[in-house]
């Protein structure tokens, strides 16, 4: 549940930088939210459980189909 709530908040922030306003969780930002992420999934890949992983890259071009 944590990943798919930094995911949201990742969204919104990217939503809010897109439209030039100001980010209002700041995931990028913030090393703190990476480490924790990174940490969750490792754990989960350890549970041998089936997530995407995170992508941090601010203009990585989405696919054609997604």
């Amino acid at each position: 549940m944590y990943n798919e709530g930094l995911r949201g908040a990742l969204a919104v922030d990217d939503a809010l930088n897109q439209q030039g306003q100001e980010t209002r969780f700041r995931v990028r930002e913030a090393p703190e939210w990476k480490k924790h992420a990174a940490a969750l999934e490792a754990e989960m890949l350890k549970r041998g459980m089936f997530f995407e992983v995170i992508d941090w890259s601010e203009d990585q071009a989405q696919l054609p189909f997604e």
